[in-house]
């Protein structure tokens, strides 16, 4: 299988909050700047969710790719 990935376009992140709410082993929210950071890669078990999430983040700044 191969990597998966994921990246936060976090200059443009709304910080609603959702990601991270959803999936809180991929997103978490800074508490530095309030907005959407991966903290970790997706893995076989959450690879899907965080694909679903990324089609549904209202501000579309998420991507998940496998690499």
């Amino acid at each position: 299988m191969n990597t998966m990935k994921a990246a936060v376009n976090s200059k443009d992140c709304w910080g609603c909050g959702y990601c991270a709410a959803t999936c809180p082993a991929v997103f978490k929210i800074s508490d530095k700047d309030g907005k959407a950071h991966v903290h970790a890669l997706p893995t076989a078990d959450n690879a899907q969710l965080a694909k679903d999430i990324s089609e549904a983040c209202p501000a579309r700044v998420i991507e998940v790719w496998e690499d």
